[in-house]
């Protein structure tokens, strides 16, 4: 998030991410963004609405909607058991098309075969955050594709052994890639807050920060279901 007080405005060179992360400023257009935005509507319109996932006794600040897979700490499941026990969507082709391009926009190697099997999407509000996690509950070791739609995040990085230093903060912002895999694939990350009122006025998103996660889960396949936009 731009301001007077940024490293980018002091002068100040942020350190390098670390191996096998890439972020990609503004890498979705504005048509895409609204596109996205719109599916999410339709995604949370059922069959499995949107919820907070429990951590132990206590729900998550985020409200998550899946499709493919199921996804709550700490495991995958195609129905939602633990919201009303249906069936949660199919993963689009759409989406796996769009996964394999964000690769290929992060020079990942691997990007023609990406094949992402779920989605999972927060939606956060203002006061939303996320602690600091690693995304362990898959049995594939294939990278994360994050894209963020909405409000400006500031988003924690951090190393592979715990949650503590050393991480990076750095501010995403609407239309913004970022790619986790290979030694990074198992770095611990969070979203610190949210800086309401940052969203542009032509993302599809009035007011919170949408985050749109693609993943491999390394489960049993399921054909993927089809759709448009990319």
């Amino acid at each position: 998030m731009n301001s007077l007080f940024d490293d980018d405005a002091l002068g100040i060179e942020r350190p390098a991410l670390p191996d096998g992360a890439v972020h990609v400023p503004g890498w979705l257009t504005r048509e895409q963004q609204r596109w996205l935005a719109d599916q999410f509507r339709r995604w949370a319109a059922g069959p499995v609405p949107p919820h907070s996932p429990m951590v132990g006794a206590h729900p998550m600040s985020v409200q998550t909607v899946c499709l493919g897979w199921h996804w709550r700490p700490y495991t995958y499941s195609r129905e939602a058991v633990d919201v009303n026990g249906r069936r949660v969507l199919a993963m689009p082709e759409s989406m796996v098309r769009l996964g394999r391009l964000a690769l290929g926009a992060a020079d990942h190697p691997q990007a023609a075969e990406y094949t992402p099997d779920t989605l999972v999407a927060h939606f956060y509000d203002r006061t939303a955050k996320m602690g600091m996690h690693q995304d362990r509950d898959e049995r594939s070791a294939a990278p994360v594709v994050s894209l963020s739609i909405g409000d400006t995040a500031r988003f924690r990085f951090g190393n592979t052994a715990h949650r503590g230093q050393p991480y990076q903060d750095l501010d995403l912002q609407s239309g913004d890639l970022f790619v986790f895999g290979g030694p990074s694939r198992l770095a611990f990350h969070g979203v610190q807050k949210i800086y309401a009122g940052t969203a542009p006025h032509d993302c599809g998103l009035a007011a919170g920060r949408l985050n749109l996660t693609l993943r491999v889960t390394g489960l049993a396949d399921d054909p993927v279901g089809k759709t448009h936009g990319f």
